[in-house]
Order: C-alpha cells, then sequence, then structure tokens
C-alpha cells in the first residue's frame, strides 16, 4: 500500500498540471459555439523564441469555422486544437505570402484529405510581383504540375484528375479603396491593398450575420485600412514595432500610435493586438499608452487561442 501512495505521489504534479490545462483545452474548443467569433490561433511573429505560434485567425459561426485567414508555422497546430475542421471552411484568405503568414497551408490542406469535404475551397490573396508570388502561383507551387513540391497532391488542384474536391485560388487585385472579393450567403469579404514594403499586401473584412471583423495583416498604416475598417466590430491590428521604430521596421509596420489613429478614426468598437514579437512583448503598458493618446475604446492583446465574441 505503501508503495501505491508513493507512486501517486510521484504523479501529482503530472496530474495537476493536467487538470490546470483542461480548462484551456475546453475552451479552445468552444470558440463560436453561438453566434460569431473571432479565435487568434497565432498571436506571434516570425520569431519562434516567443512561443506562440506565427498569424493566423479563425472566425467563428454557431460552432461551424467558416473563415481561415493567414496559416503562419505552428497555427496547423492551433486549428487542430481549435476543433475546426477544414471540411466546415468556407474560404482561405492570405494577407500576404511571408513565411510567418504562410507556411502551414500545406499542412491544413493535408490535413483536409482525411476529411469529407466535397465542396471546392476558394483561397483568395494578393497579385504578386518581381518579389513575391502571386497567388494562383503559390497554391500551384505548392500542389501543381509538374513541378509543384507536393504535387503527389495535384488532384486537389488540377483539372481533370479525380478528387473529392478543388483548391481554388484567386488573384486580388487591388486599389486604394476597399472592394468586395467573395461572397456566400450571409458572408461578405473585402479587401484592400495595404503597404508593407515591397510585398503584394492585403486588409481583410469579414462581414457575417451583422458582425464586421477586420484583419489590417502586416503594414505600416498607408493604405486603406482606416476605410476599410470603418465601424468594425473588431479590429485585429499587428503590434510588431514599438513606438519610436525606425528604417526597415517602420517602413513594414505601424507602431502604436498609427494603430491608435486609425482605430480612432475608424471607429472601431474593439482593437485586438496581435504578432507580438519579441520586441513589442512586455511593453504592453507602453504599447497601450500610446494607442490611448488616440482611441479610447477597449483594447486586448492576443495569445494562442483566445477567443473574441462579437457581440
Amino acid at each position: 500500500m505503501s508503495s501505491l501512495f508513493s507512486a501517486l505521489r510521484q504523479l501529482r504534479p503530472s496530474i495537476c498540471v493536467l487538470l490546470c490545462l483542461l480548462p484551456i483545452f475546453a475552451a479552445a474548443q468552444t470558440c463560436g459555439r453561438r453566434g460569431v467569433a473571432l479565435q487568434v490561433l497565432g498571436s506571434g511573429g516570425p520569431e519562434l523564441q516567443d512561443k506562440r505560434a506565427s498569424s493566423s485567425y479563425l472566425v467563428w459561426q454557431d460552432g461551424r469555422a467558416r473563415v481561415l485567414i493567414d496559416a503562419g508555422g505552428g497555427s496547423a497546430l492551433r486549428f487542430g486544437e481549435s476543433g475546426a475542421q477544414m471540411s466546415q471552411l468556407d474560404v482561405i484568405l492570405f494577407t500576404h505570402f511571408h513565411v510567418d503568414h504562410s507556411a502551414d497551408f500545406s499542412a491544413l490542406v493535408k490535413s483536409s484529405w482525411f476529411e469529407d469535404r466535397s465542396r471546392s475551397l476558394p483561397v483568395y490573396g494578393p497579385s504578386g510581383n518581381d518579389f513575391m508570388p502571386s497567388t494562383a502561383e503559390f497554391v500551384a507551387d505548392f500542389f501543381g504540375e509538374p513541378r509543384g513540391a507536393y504535387r503527389y497532391l495535384s488532384e486537389l488542384l488540377v483539372p481533370g484528375e479525380q478528387s473529392s474536391y478543388k483548391l481554388q485560388p484567386h488573384n486580388v487585385v487591388s486599389t486604394g479603396k476597399p472592394a468586395i472579393a467573395f461572397r456566400n450567403g450571409d458572408l461578405t469579404i473585402s479587401a484592400v491593398r495595404v503597404a508593407h514594403g515591397a510585398v503584394p499586401a492585403l486588409a481583410w473584412r469579414v462581414e457575417l450575420a451583422g458582425t464586421s471583423i477586420v484583419f489590417s495583416g502586416d503594414t505600416n498604416g498607408e493604405g486603406g485600412l482606416p476605410q476599410l475598417a470603418a465601424n468594425a466590430d473588431l479590429l485585429i491590428a499587428h503590434n510588431a514595432v514599438p513606438e519610436g521604430a525606425t528604417g526597415v521596421e517602420r517602413r513594414l509596420h505601424m507602431p502604436p500610435s498609427v494603430i491608435g489613429q486609425i482605430a480612432a478614426d475608424a471607429h472601431v468598437k474593439q482593437l485586438i493586438l496581435s504578432h507580438r514579437m519579441l520586441r513589442t512583448l512586455g511593453k504592453e503598458s507602453e504599447t497601450q499608452s500610446d494607442i490611448r493618446k488616440h482611441y479610447s475604446g477597449p483594447i486586448r492583446f492576443a495569445n494562442d487561442l483566445d477567443c473574441f465574441p462579437v457581440d
């Protein structure tokens, strides 16, 4: 009997850890059970040391994952932890094709192989340039014939090959004004071009069941983001650089004061800060203070698998 008690004592720390994690697992799989909700799959950037998945988001409605925005490294695991299924999605959106926004796309597509999806899966993202592929090129580089990296899955893309469903990539040629890119029943999705250095990049607005969620993606704040975000219920803005950033960092990303100004100009109801990198982690008080100079609404700092219901 004493040996049994000794064994239980040794197991006690592990049992406590599991009991502590159970609420997290449960919460991760109940996002959007009723109404519309945003779930953050990846709240980090490209650094592995931040111990966060890279950028990725899900929009839920009544327990169904309807829209996936970006698929950065680590987000495929978070997608599974969320309880979502690839067979549920109406559409995948990409803000741009930097690694930390797109690396897990092929893993998600492979996962869909084991599901019962029977309808096409549209994929929307920016057009390309000499520096980056277009959305159609990006998808073909994975699954196209004859030279796709994962061409053994070409049946999911190549016309005429038998498969349960097809990927349908679309290049969005956006101007400086928001425009509708996709519509399906009560779901309307608009895009606008934003500035992210030499990389073609888009911000997205998802309108669903009377709610609106806007995703800034990576941008220095120039472009049509304020117009796209007008009166949005949620604005997910990327907090990748601190106030005072200069040089390349500033050309690629907006500091807190610019985030606050855009949120104020757009009259958004709630601001969610994501894409939290090592250079901004631990500076939440300063970040919030700089945003508060312009924006007085609710501010939340995102972590992986956080769920934000949209009222």
